[in-house]
């Protein structure tokens, strides 16, 4: 899940507060304006110091208020910085400006970012993880203070912070500052500008991924924001591209993948071990279920949501904000894609069934905490990917849920669970549509391999468990049933008819993708969980548990 700033940035952060984390240290209770802040050594330092980085920055140059100008007001906003294991490392005091006071062509533009893609983040980590590559995460501080701006903005002096000589300037922006909604824009410019001179390439298939190579040495760079995964073929490579970028921005060397948005990665066993427990005990404390009974899986498999049944919820803020929240623990967690899927579906109007549902998602959170993704070595580099749907499985619309899930070797590294925009008339047309979704995944990731110079020399396979479905891939038969069919579903055949793809059938029992379309007895789906890579943190093996 993906959260909207006040910069306008999209990074995902919860969708609630996470400072009543419990920590051991004493904890200063966040400021409700600067003037207390001021008053508290924590918090006035780290005033301070925000303050006289973007000094040092040259973000901005006092000059005299123009006539008839348009002059925004900022703030300073305070949060706690905590540790991945709950314990606070820092107190940060961040100056932004009110972007809601700009006007469109007036002092903004364009405000459009890319931010790189979950997948691709987990493509590249198995192909370092399998060549055993150094992987190390940069972070760089006061990002969005480096991009340039090209518009004239004009901005009222931060708080506690008025020049004593001339009270009345204004401050003309030179550099961007969060908040402004061409913030993230304007840096991410300023670093793909910079990175690509340094030899860099940034793919088609998703632009916040750099791609250099050079003989035999490679390099990827993913920027999620000021978040920053660099990973080389060696340490003298690696270590080259550090200190270049550290010359041009004011840039930390974390080390080691350890921690980045918001997901902590062990080293274990040769690869990495992806998991996000604080997270889930956030999310737990935030919907006061801490004590609660754990469940063995996240949907009873007699469960149907309709969006008529029960009674409409007094308040639905924390029904939405938990459903947020789940949205990005399935960056590290399939297992609940599926279920996650169906509460996000009635955010609009929740009612009583509907929250008992997300609860029981809770239940098993609850009992299952501690797992997550495990990415291992692996020596093959083909793609294979599972394909299913819930051929009418909505209660009201009667529309299906078509999931699918990819592997690349061994590793997973891209799923879905989505309902179809359109009924289908029969369960072949529900999983040929299904099948077409994971099409256009696999080409995407092929597409993706071959930028990173990893050219893919066989045929993807995609496994379906439907017969039918799989001889429409192949020949137009059944036309009356199926001559409805949009015409851009049938790009499947074109692809098999070029040798990029072949889709086979695949017993229900081996159908992975099935934990993605609904609920799943305890034993199965425990067992396709396994299959999905989703283990504990304590598992020490690369099988099954």
């Amino acid at each position: 899940m993906t959260t909207r700033s006040r910069s306008g940035i999209s990074k995902p952060n919860p969708p609630f507060n996470l400072h009543t984390t419990t920590s051991p240290q004493p904890v200063s209770p966040l400021p409700k304006s600067h003037n207390y802040a001021l008053s508290d050594p924590n918090w006035h330092s780290a005033m301070t110091d925000e303050y006289r980085a973007l000094m040092d920055n040259h973000t901005w140059e006092l000059v005299p208020r123009p006539p008839d100008a348009h002059v925004i007001r900022c703030m300073w906003i305070y949060r706690h910085k905590f540790h991945a294991n709950g314990t606070l490392a820092r107190y940060k005091a961040r100056l932004v400006i009110n972007g809601k006071c700009q006007q469109v062509g007036v002092d903004y533009d364009e405000t459009f970012s890319p931010v790189v893609k979950p997948t691709t983040i987990r493509t590249v980590l198995s192909l370092a993880v399998s060549r055993s590559w150094p992987i190390h995460q940069l972070d760089v501080k006061n990002a969005f203070l480096h991009g340039d701006l090209k518009e004239t903005v004009y901005m009222f002096q931060p708080p506690g912070f008025v020049d004593s000589q001339n009270p009345k300037y204004v401050c003309r922006l030179r550099k961007s500052l969060y908040g402004l909604k061409q913030a993230p824009r304007a840096w991410y410019h300023r670093f793909a500008t910079y990175i690509q001179k340094c030899g860099f390439k940034s793919t088609n298939s998703d632009t916040s991924l750099f791609v250099f190579q050079h003989g035999t040495q490679l390099a990827y760079l993913l920027l999620y924001v000021d978040d920053i995964i660099l990973t080389a073929s060696d340490n003298a490579t690696l270590r080259h591209f550090i200190d270049l970028l550290s010359k041009e921005f004011a840039m930390s060397d974390l080390g080691p993948l350890h921690h980045f948005l918001g997901i902590q990665v062990q080293h274990r066993n040769g690869g990495l071990f992806l998991s996000q427990e604080q997270y889930v005990h956030d999310i737990l404390n935030r919907a006061n279920m801490n004590n609660c009974k754990p469940c063995a899986t996240p949907v009873d498999t007699n469960s149907k949501l309709s969006a008529t049944t029960g009674n409409p919820l007094h308040d639905a803020s924390l029904y939405r904000s938990l459903a947020g929240a789940l949205q990005y623990l399935t960056f590290t967690r399939p297992d609940i894609a599926y279920a996650v899927q169906q509460v996000c579906l009635f955010m609009h109007a929740p009612r009583e069934p509907h929250f008992n549902f997300l609860k029981r998602i809770l239940r098993y959170l609850k009992g299952t905490s501690n797992h997550g993704l495990q990415i291992s070595p692996s020596k093959s580099t083909n793609l294979t990917a599972y394909s299913d749907a819930d051929w009418g499985g909505c209660p009201d619309s009667r529309r299906s849920t078509s999931g699918y899930c990819v592997f690349l070797g061994d590793n997973l590294v891209s799923w879905s669970s989505k309902r179809q925009p359109t009924i289908s008339r029969s369960s072949a047309e529900a999983e040929y549509k299904g099948v077409a979704n994971a099409t256009a995944e696999t080409t995407w990731l092929r597409n993706l391999l071959l930028e990173l110079h990893l050219p893919l020399r066989q045929a993807t396979i995609i496994y379906c468990d439907n017969i039918s479905a799989v001889y429409l891939t192949q020949n137009p038969v059944q036309h009356q049933r199926t001559k409805h069919v949009e015409i851009d579903i049938h790009f499947i055949r074109e692809k098999v008819r070029l040798g990029c793809l072949r889709v086979l059938h695949v017993p229900a029992d081996y159908q992975y993708a099935d934990i993605f379309t609904k609920g799943l007895p305890r034993q199965l789906f425990t067992r396709f969980r396994s299959s999905l890579s989703i283990r504990p943190a304590t598992d020490s093996t690369a099988g099954e548990y």
